[in-house]
């Protein structure tokens, strides 16, 4: 499985739309760029394998892996990337901002169960985050 997450980059905020097979899975929200710096900036555009873990705080959720100078990305719930995120992703039913959504533990219950289902079945997951040009600022 191959899930396509197209950002569009803000000073406050990284808001994408995270796609398989060109169909809407939900929207996202992250940090902004500042160059990829632990606990402030969004990851780097790039191709990663996601991963299921647990923890105490979130219990069932997802990892992104082998992030660049980064460790334990995840993607979990949250509603605001400046207040809530330190580099992680959060699905977002829809934006109310840049970096700021709405009803996130329902675009992550969606996405988990869609996401787990694969690799239950023992499938590849794998993110490619990408840049969509036409929209916002662009990442310096």
């Amino acid at each position: 499985m191959i899930l396509v997450l197209t950002r569009t980059y803000f000073p406050d905020g990284t808001n994408s739309k995270l796609e398989c097979e060109g169909k809407l899975i939900c929207n996202a929200i992250e940090l902004p760029w500042k160059k990829n710096e632990t606990k402030v900036s969004c990851i780097p555009e790039g191709n990663y394998f996601i991963r299921k873990r647990y923890s105490n705080k979130f219990k069932w959720h997802l990892e992104v892996m082998n992030v660049e100078n980064r460790k334990f990305i995840l993607i979990h719930p949250a509603n605001n990337a400046l207040l809530e995120l330190k580099g992680c992703i959060a699905p977002v039913t829809q934006f109310s901002g840049p970096g700021l959504g709405l009803m996130s533990r329902k675009a992550f219950y969606k996405l988990k169960e869609f996401v787990f289902k694969a690799l239950d079945r023992e499938e590849e997951v794998r993110l490619i985050v990408q840049s969509n040009s036409e929209k916002g600022m662009i990442k310096k």
